[in-house]
């Protein structure tokens, strides 16, 4: 089998092994299912079947194939890389070589300490040590085995900067620009990013921040330059410049074709191969041919992603009102993995929860809100027109107020307000200040403008005189710099998508021209963070706390390290590849 992203080849399936796909296909967990599955056709036998081509899935079959593994890598989507592809690919890794190679003051103790504080008690602190102790080895080996590199993103605070260890100019790093021509046709099977970088523009995830104030800020518009720039040399030299989730994908596939590891496309997982007491191979469906088998040797790893575009799950498990249309993850992770694994016995955890961040439901696909309810000159308000959070605290944390205040004093949705200074000075999405606003924005209802606010409020149901009494109230808040009703600008974090030309706080400004603008805020999300179970060597747990043989979970298929709360940028990626790492490790037996 090459290492091309390719279905494996079919075989006409006998009359039983045809009834023995129908009865591998049930969601029963009955014994008759795994003795069926096991006589189905055998499509590969392998060490380790890796489910799913993300972050996880990708970094996983990498270490496996270094450690002389044989390995697999089956993906449900006719494109690999996943969410991972679609983001920024920020990586929260503590006390990574990249970091420290540029001078930032991170230690263990210090990494250990915020750690705890941001997570608590919510994940078992072998877990969390594990994430740490091996996360900057995992970014050397992919360093070290495969094309990408990566790039410290100064100035991206932590989350919550002010707890011990905290550093508020930041973790971060992203993957630096990486020549997407290094993976010839294969490129056209990359997973599209979730924005498009602007035509004949190189941007990196930490250029956002400034390229949103390149129409009042000097250094916004030198960035935007040096995109620019860097862009037209691309061209030059005849390359297909590649960033944030893009080149993160890209290299890591890069890497999988060197090591000669197979990636099937179109080949979705049905089941888990469950024989006395252990997982030993895969149940998929190839694009075109008959349901098989696919056998594991040592063992599965489950990096299929969560469960955000499952509707029946989402209501089982999270808080209303909660929908499929509201997240931006892959629209392939509809729980398949996670599902699975609890049918192999696997118990699951943090289902209630996802990577949340407030969106603005735009026709089409929902936009993550990050820079825009920061800047200086907007609000968020809630049904009753009052303010009710920090705008610019972690996006996660915004979410979380929403759902807890929201069956008392509704908070969904909310309104973003702004003005016509707001809009003439940054970027929203990728519109450029004073530019207007797709049609279908207002006629979706996502977006709302008014000549007075009496007239915004009742454009979108709210009362008048307190969107009026709360608008005064901010902006005078505003002028003083000082927000003493939820904080806004106490924290470093606040500020990083600010406006430093705005005195004495970046964070805040008065709204004062008209027109108004209102734009419905939702519970958006990056993906689901709930999901199996694990140890802190990925292996997957029963409910007593034992485990399953020959199954492990990684990324959002797995339960979150971060638990309930969001440490800093990359808190998904970096985890998620790390975890990835550590269950090739043991599958490997070098743990």
């Amino acid at each position: 089998m090459s290492a091309t992203s390719k279905s494996p080849p079919g075989r006409t399936p006998s009359r039983r092994q045809v009834l023995g796909a129908v009865a591998g296909t049930g969601v029963a967990l009955a014994a008759g299912a795994h003795a069926a599955a096991a006589d189905l056709p055998l499509l590969g036998t392998y060490d380790v079947v890796v489910i799913g081509s993300g972050a996880a899935g990708m970094t996983a079959a990498l270490t496996a194939a270094k450690r002389g593994l044989s390995c697999v890598v089956v993906e449900k989507a006719p494109t690999f890389g996943g969410s991972a592809a679609r983001s920024g690919a920020g990586i929260w890794i503590p006390n990574n070589p990249v970091i420290l190679a540029a001078g930032v003051p991170d230690t263990p103790a210090k990494a250990a300490a915020y750690l705890a504080a941001v997570v608590g008690a919510d994940v078992p602190a072998a877990r969390q040590e594990a994430f740490l102790a091996h996360g900057p080895a995992m970014i050397s080996f992919v360093m070290a085995n495969s094309p990408l590199r990566f790039r410290w993103m100064e100035g991206y605070s932590d989350y919550y900067p002010e707890l011990p260890g905290g550093l508020p100019n930041g973790r971060s790093i992203e993957p630096d620009q990486l020549d997407g021509t290094v993976l010839g046709a294969e490129l056209a099977h990359l997973n599209p990013p979730y924005m498009q970088v602007p035509a004949g523009m190189v941007v990196f995830s930490a250029d956002y921040k400034w390229l949103a104030l390149s129409a009042v800020s000097a250094k916004g518009l030198a960035v935007a330059t040096e995109c620019l720039a860097r862009g037209t040399k691309a061209a030059l030299l005849g390359q297909k410049p590649l960033t944030m989730g893009q080149s993160l994908a890209a290299g890591l596939r890069a890497g999988l074709a060197a090591a000669q590891v197979p990636v099937w496309l179109n080949t979705p997982l049905t089941d888990l191969l469950l024989e006395n007491g252990s997982v030993t191979g895969a149940v998929v469906t190839p694009d075109g041919a008959a349901t098989g088998l696919v056998r594991a040797r040592r063992g599965v790893v489950v990096g299929s992603g969560g469960f955000e575009h499952n509707a029946a799950m989402r209501a089982q498990y999270q808080r209303q009102p909660i929908g499929t249309d509201w997240t931006v993850g892959a629209k392939e992770n509809t729980g398949d993995g996670i599902r699975a694994g609890e049918r192999a016995g696997g118990a699951l955890d943090l289902m209630d929860d996802a990577w949340w961040g407030p969106a603005v439901p735009l026709p089409g696909q929902p936009y993550f809100c990050l820079a825009e309810r920061t800047l200086p000159g907007g609000l968020l308000v809630n049904a009753a027109g009052a303010r009710f959070v920090n705008e610019a605290g972690p996006y996660s944390d915004v979410v979380h107020t929403m759902y807890d205040r929201n069956p008392t004093d509704p908070d969904i949705p909310a309104w973003l307000i702004t003005d016509q200074n707001y809009r003439n000075r940054y970027l929203f999405k990728d519109v450029a200040p004073t530019l207007t606003f797709p049609d279908d924005w207002y006629s979706s209802g996502a977006a709302h403008k008014a000549w007075t606010l009496d007239a915004l409020a009742s454009s979108i149901g709210l009362p008048a005189a307190a969107l009026r009494a709360t608008v005064d109230r901010f902006n005078s808040l505003a002028r003083s710099g000082k927000d003493t009703d939820f904080r806004r600008g106490d924290s470093a974090y606040d500020h990083y998508y600010t406006d430093p030309s705005v005195l004495p706080n970046s964070c805040l400004a008065p709204l004062w021209l008209p027109p108004y603008y209102a734009f419905r805020i939702v519970p958006g999300d990056l993906g689901t963070k709930g999901g199996l179970r694990t140890d802190a060597r990925a292996r997957v747990l029963r409910a007593d706390g034992s485990v399953v043989p020959g199954l492990y979970a990684a990324g959002n298929a797995s339960a979150a390290v971060m638990g309930h709360s969001y440490a800093g940028a990359g808190s998904t990626i970096g985890p998620a590849m790390t975890f990835g790492y550590i269950a090739a490790l043991d599958l490997a037996g070098v743990l």
